[in-house]
């Protein structure tokens, strides 16, 4: 008998282990992801000429109409910058994406027909670009996070760069959308992207070279005979490679566990939900999707499925760092709060809010952010991140010497 497994799941685990093999979708139905996938229909919307009403009160479209026609009648291309020709539908996306850039919330973006193909892709962990997360944070666009064995973690980009140009142009108020137009491209073509790094206002300059970017999700291996799983993303396969690596870790026979998050920039909710769900009992809060005080929407709360295979005699380390975003963050709070693990390194990242991604026509969508995420103590993830139990940084003269103090604290920490 292992010493951390419940007895009365050890015969279910090894059915589900080594019968099943630990497939994707061990437990439930609809993906919900962080970015939420709504497959509704679209309303038929008709633009009137006069006056419609809203839910703000009237509003008058006699400008936008007047525009559209004194562009017909008048625009003439250069054909330096811009297209020489667009469409009449090229001017109804860009309509609609100038609506939700007015927001000013940098994760509710309309997606054409390009931008839509290429947010699948990345969703579904496979595309071709740099390999680099990027959002706004301090109201600049930043690298979130380089994924692991990337060409934007090789070239050097770290989490926290803040981008000031790419390809020469600036990036300083450039929505995200745009900014990965820029960024993304054919394998083997080169982007160059300069930034600013911490307090520093000397840019650094990066030539990256694009690849088909294949994203990892879990690699295991054993430190001081502490069971070490490196958990990348939460995207599409990461639900499966996450529950083979921890039947590896049963099959070691190792009592300690640490989960790698740092770097990590999220994906889907229901990964980091089935996650959870091995360690805390049933019906135990994960995560809290809160709709704002003017919302009559009653707050959603997700909680773990109960798998809880492994009982109090198991110690677990859970890294994160300012990189670890979004389902990452949703991990790290549930099994902090709920008493299952210490987290060591530093602040995450603070992406707490919800987007639901709905079809508007068939090959365009339209992600928008709806609510925000609560850890189960009913904290704000975007407002104040995840606040390790043990803060410890990593330096460049760290890295520089190839040490690691943060898995070096978490180990410590396991072993008292």
């Amino acid at each position: 008998m292992l010493p951390f497994l419940k007895k009365f799941h050890l015969v279910i685990i090894l059915v589900l282990l080594v019968a099943l093999g630990f497939t994707l979708g061990v437990a439930f139905g609809q993906n919900h992801p962080v970015i939420a996938t709504l497959n509704s229909t679209p309303r038929d919307l008709t633009i009137l000429n006069d006056t419609t009403a809203s839910t703000t009160g009237p509003i008058d479209m006699a400008p936008f109409w007047k525009v559209w026609g004194l562009l017909d009648s008048k625009y003439v291309a250069t054909g330096k910058k811009e297209p020489a020709t667009t469409t009449a539908q090229d001017r109804v996306w860009g309509a609609i994406e100038g609506m939700t850039d007015s927001l000013g919330d940098p994760y509710t973006v309309f997606m054409p027909p390009e931008d839509a193909t290429d947010f699948k892709a990345d969703i579904s962990g496979n595309f071709e670009g740099i390999g680099m997360e990027i959002g706004i944070k301090d109201n600049m666009l930043s690298v979130v996070s380089p994924l692991k064995g990337s060409p934007a973690e090789a070239a050097g980009l770290k989490t926290g760069d803040k981008i000031i140009t790419i390809n020469g142009e600036s990036a300083v108020k450039l929505p995200v959308d745009k900014a990965v137009k820029l960024i993304r491209g054919p394998k083997d073509t080169t982007v160059k992207i300069s930034v600013l790094r911490g307090t520093s206002t000397k840019p650094i300059d990066f030539e990256v070279k694009r690849a088909v970017i294949n994203i990892p999700s879990v690699k295991t291996e054993i430190k001081d005979d502490i069971f070490v799983l490196s958990l990348y993303n939460f995207y599409a396969e990461s639900r499966g490679q996450f529950n083979q690596g921890l039947r590896d870790f049963i099959k070691s026979k190792k009592h300690k566990l640490i989960i790698d998050l740092r770097g990590n920039p999220g994906g889907y909710l229901d990964s980091a939900v089935d996650m959870a769900s091995w360690f805390l009992p049933l019906g135990k809060i994960v995560v809290r999707e809160n709709f704002g005080e003017k919302s009559d929407k009653a707050e959603i709360v997700y909680r773990s499925k109960g798998y809880n295979v492994f009982n109090d005699k198991l110690k677990i380390a859970i890294l994160v760092d300012e990189g670890s975003a979004s389902a990452s963050e949703i991990l790290a709070g549930a099994l902090q709060e709920n008493g299952k693990a210490k987290l060591i390194g530093t602040k995450t990242y603070g992406k707490g809010s919800v987007q639901e991604l709905i079809q508007v026509t068939k090959d365009t969508a339209l992600k928008v952010t709806v609510a925000k995420w609560l850890t189960p103590g009913g904290k704000s993830i975007s407002e104040t991140g995840i606040t390790p139990d043990y803060e410890v940084k990593l330096t460049e003269a760290d890295l520089k010497a190839e040490k690691d103090p943060q898995m070096e604290k978490a180990v410590e920490v396991l072993k008292i």
